[in-house]
């Protein structure tokens, strides 16, 4: 049984103990350690390239987390980092008025997306979809919203409630994905008061596996918010621009009235967009209120004209799903050699190795080794969240996953829980 050793991270943890003195947590939300394996993970990275990031203790690894989805073609691509220093350096970024490469980009949105026939452009995906949620509830006059997925911190739809009134989130109600006997039945009691029903299309909940729509599924979700006249939005936060370059609404063949992008539209730049139908998305103009400071900033405009050119000039999208799919088809290989009960992504862009409960109750203890055992082998996944396979992952960095999994395996094959 061989264990890896365990790495430094000895600067990781002195700026840890630091960074908890004058931030809550030192880190927050889904970066904090306990959501790795404490004591194991790197908790600050210094840099990265391509596929690769390093900590600050000087540890490279090939990167699969992809800064939770952001990164599409690699760290610090030149290209998209060139047309931000461009954009800054000849015609600045933050004015009083709106630069006109705003509307280059909606242009651009909807020539790829279905149902963008006009877009609103915000920083983060939890901005998206609230202000798609808002814009349903100001078109139809109601204020139930369906729920399926993660839709953000805001409000009305954080997992953790607390600071929040109950009353912000009353009248928010979630169904499980793939279950449309659900949405089903709350569309029977609420139906007449529902504004929208928003669901991610393929569904990808923590810790779970990823899923792709049953058959009928989505097309059951349309049916249902066209019966009762509420408005579907699909948030496509992690799904836009990475399993088509039109969305998963493109890939799936059902088109949402609203939808939400972000993450992989920019290659890390702090950018979303709420798009959708034109009768809908103009109650914006007068009934429906959005403003920021910062939304027109026009760096992260470039940043996605420039990554989408790049991403349809290069044939980004076909290549990642290539990539996946050598990669499932190895995984598979080396899955069935192992005695340990385990489910893989069937989304290629998306991998995830999932720990299935079994009666001895010790998967937890496998998940926790089977992730320090890759960690130290320097291949960066988190136990709790599918990972992303991005365009400068070289067949070399596949190569040497597949093999570092295999020995992770084997590592609990032979360990006695």
């Amino acid at each position: 049984m061989y264990d890896a050793p365990k790495l430094n991270l000895s600067k990781s943890m002195a700026e840890f103990a630091n960074g908890k003195t004058c931030t809550p947590g030192g880190v927050l939300g889904i970066r904090r350690p306990y959501n790795f394996v404490e004591g194991e993970y790197p908790i600050y990275f210094e840099s990265g390239k391509g596929g690769r990031v390093t900590d600050i203790d000087g540890n490279e690894y090939i990167d699969y987390l992809c800064a939770y989805g952001p990164i599409i073609i690699g760290h610090r691509e030149e290209e998209v980092d060139n047309a931000v220093i461009e954009q800054m350096r000849d015609k600045g970024f933050c004015f009083s008025l709106t630069q006109s490469i705003q509307n280059r980009l909606a242009e651009k949105l909807r020539s790829l997306i279905k149902c963008a026939e006009m877009s609103v452009f915000v920083k983060t995906g939890s901005d998206a979809t609230t202000l798609a949620t808002r814009v349903a509830r100001g078109y139809t006059g109601r204020n139930k919203i369906m729920r399926c997925g993660y839709h953000g911190w805001h409000d009305w739809c954080v997992e953790v409630k607390g600071g929040v009134p109950a009353k912000l989130y009353e009248d928010v109600h979630e169904f499980h994905y793939n279950h449309l006997e659900q949405l089903e039945e709350l569309m029977k009691q609420y139906g007449d008061q529902t504004a929208a029903i928003i669901v991610t299309p393929i569904g990808h909940p923590l810790a779970e596996q990823v899923e792709y729509p049953r058959p009928g599924f989505l097309e059951g979700v349309r049916a249902l918010a066209d019966k009762y006249g509420a408005l579907l939005i699909f948030d496509e936060i992690r799904t836009g621009f990475r399993v088509h370059i039109g969305g998963a609404q493109t890939l799936l063949g059902v088109t949402p009235d609203l939808a939400t992008f972000g993450k992989a539209m920019a290659n890390g730049y702090p950018i979303g967009a709420c798009v959708g139908k034109a009768q809908f998305m103009k109650k914006i103009e007068k009934e429906v209120f959005v403003s920021s400071t910062f939304f027109p900033n026009s760096l992260e405009f470039a940043a996605a004209l420039k990554t989408l050119e790049i991403l349809e000039r290069d044939n980004v999208l076909e290549v990642i799903k290539k990539k996946g799919e050598w990669f499932n088809g190895e995984l598979e290989k080396v899955l069935a050699k192992h005695k340990v009960s385990t489910g893989i992504s069937p989304v290629p862009q998306m991998p995830f190795i999932v720990f299935n409960k079994d009666e001895t109750k010790t998967y937890k203890a496998k998940r926790v080794d089977f992730y320090t055992q890759l960690i130290r082998r320097k291949v960066f996944l988190q136990p709790y969240h599918h990972g992303y396979i991005a365009y400068r992952h070289s067949d070399e960095d596949l190569k040497f996953t597949i093999n570092a999994i295999d020995e992770a395996l084997s590592f609990i094959d032979e360990k006695k829980y």
